[in-house]
């Protein structure tokens, strides 16, 4: 008589790997001679494997010489948002001692879930190993230590059921992740640097700006079609004229034929002292003042006329950039000097950190800084290929210190915008550290959802100490090795508010 499990009496038939149909007597069945037969099968096998570039989920029965097993292999492909493998194929290899077989799935049977059967010929230790192929790339996942019964019965005496995970598990398919932004992380213990949270304000950088300026006095004319503050000028554009034609006083163009008048009087007096100083009958002062005053007319004739044309004087950009400020109007009079308009590169920026004095007496030194600009942009100083440019000495008009860092420009960083800066200090401890889209609060408890299986996960509770706008330290609540939703936690979240569990779409 075969030995009763009575252990075993409790598992619910989750999936088979051959179809039975018996009739239960009681909490047993019997064969033909009476004898005991259990009326359970084993619990399904379920392991996530991570390789650098794919997710494996498969759900399987345990293996048994002579049956079929079939297998329900889900696989995503990682990346910044994780997703389905809709196209490729799957090779799965039985390796062990006893030998070796193999079956291949050409497609999915839907995006991400390859269906595959196999027969195991041998008892015997063995591998798993799932060669995957897909137009992007080429993988290997492998499971070791996967057993080969001889049969049913001993598969029975080696799975007892596993205990549910309790009410804080939550389940959460693959297919409801692959329709979504969703990923997942490992926790890791990195270094991370004390973190001083504060604000500051985007400025334009010295030397980026050029202000334009009137040369001389007159009419403004906007040359320029649509010129508007932010309008982007090239170099040696026309932006402006400026002409004093018809007014009686400071007239350009009656300058220019007076200069013209003085031009050809100083050029027939130094052609007549040129003569005489060539003949030794005019001294050299003499001769040398003749001469200037030649080539002051000269010059003064070339500045009245620069950039001059039928519309007046041009007024054109020095620089590369856009209209940061517009100062005059069309048709208004402006005096020589008078500032127009200022071009502005806009490649460099200065960001200004306030920080308060007692946070500075309390910090060893800065080392770098994290940038979030209005838009939810986030940029480190590096990525923004930065540099710390001066710590301020006094704080006698604001209060504050002010740190100044000198970055490139990059979208949201506006001048004169206001940002939250989170400057990193030289001090630095090992701890252990997960993305800030992980972390999830309400009602000021702090907590993520950490995955313990493929498709289940569990929310924790944490305990939080730094945060540098993109990663935040976590003091409890997680173990190295884990790992945590870093994208779609509002989704999971908003799944267990029905009070429902989805239908699981899975054959095992």
């Amino acid at each position: 008589m075969i030995k009763i499990f009575s252990g075993l009496l409790a598992i619910v038939l989750i999936a088979a790997c051959h179809s039975h149909s018996h009739e239960n007597e009681g909490d047993h069945m019997h064969d033909a001679d009476g004898n005991h037969i259990s009326a359970t099968e084993p619990e399904p096998l379920v392991f996530t494997q991570y390789t650098d570039r794919t997710e494996l989920f498969v759900e399987f029965d345990p293996l048994v010489a002579g049956q079929e097993c079939r297998f329900a292999a889900h696989f995503t492909a990682l990346g910044d948002s994780f997703r389905a493998i809709g196209t490729g194929t799957v090779k799965l290899s039985l390796t062990g001692e006893a030998g070796k077989q193999s079956i291949t799935a050409h497609a999915p049977q839907v995006p991400g879930i390859f269906r595959l059967r196999m027969t195991p010929e041998k008892p015997g230790l063995y591998q798993l190993i799932f060669d995957i192929k897909t137009p992007e790339y080429t993988d290997q996942v492998v499971l070791d230590s996967i057993s080969v019964y001889p049969d049913e019965e001993t598969a029975l005496q080696h799975h007892q059921p596993e205990s549910g995970g309790g009410g804080n598990e939550i389940t959460y398919l693959k297919e409801q992740a692959w329709k979504i932004d969703f990923a997942t992380q490992a926790v890791q213990r990195t270094a991370f640097a004390n973190v001083v949270r504060t604000s500051g304000v985007v400025v334009t950088a010295p030397g980026d700006e050029q202000t334009i300026s009137a040369q001389t006095a007159g009419i403004v004319r906007i040359r320029k079609t649509g010129l508007f503050e932010g309008s982007a000028v090239g170099t040696g554009q026309v932006l402006f004229s400026i002409s004093s034609q018809g007014l009686t006083d400071r007239n350009t163009p009656q300058q220019i034929r007076e200069a013209q008048n003085d031009l050809e009087k100083a050029k027939a007096d130094l052609e007549r002292s040129q003569k005489l100083y060539d003949d030794r009958l005019l001294v050299e002062k003499e001769y040398l003042q003749v001469k200037n005053a030649y080539a002051n007319a000269e010059n003064r004739l070339e500045t009245l006329t620069a950039n001059y044309g039928q519309a007046g004087q041009d007024v054109r950009a020095g620089q590369p950039g856009f209209v940061k400020s517009l100062f005059v109007t069309d048709g208004q009079f402006v005096e020589t000097g008078t500032p127009l308009a200022v071009i502005s590169r806009n490649k460099k920026l200065v960001v200004r950190a306030d920080l308060s004095q007692t946070a500075f007496s309390g910090i060893s030194g800065i080392a770098s800084a994290n940038f979030r600009t209005i838009n939810g942009n986030i940029y480190s100083l590096a990525e923004l290929n930065g540099r710390l440019v001066s710590i301020g000495k006094s704080a006698e008009s604001t209060l504050f210190i002010p740190v100044h860092f000198e970055v490139n420009n990059r979208d949201g960083l506006t001048p004169g915008t206001f940002i939250e800066i989170f400057l990193k200090t030289n001090a630095q401890t090992r701890a252990l550290v997960v993305p800030a889209s992980a972390v999830m609060e309400e009602q000021g408890t702090y907590f993520c959802y950490v995955q313990t299986a493929g498709e289940s996960f569990e929310k924790r509770e944490l305990r939080i100490g730094s945060a540098d706008g993109r990663n935040i330290q976590v003091l409890s609540g997680l173990k190295e090795g884990e790992r945590v939703v870093i994208k779609g936690a509002y989704n999971i979240k908003l799944s267990t508010a029905s009070g429902t569990l989805p239908a699981h779409g899975h054959e095992h």
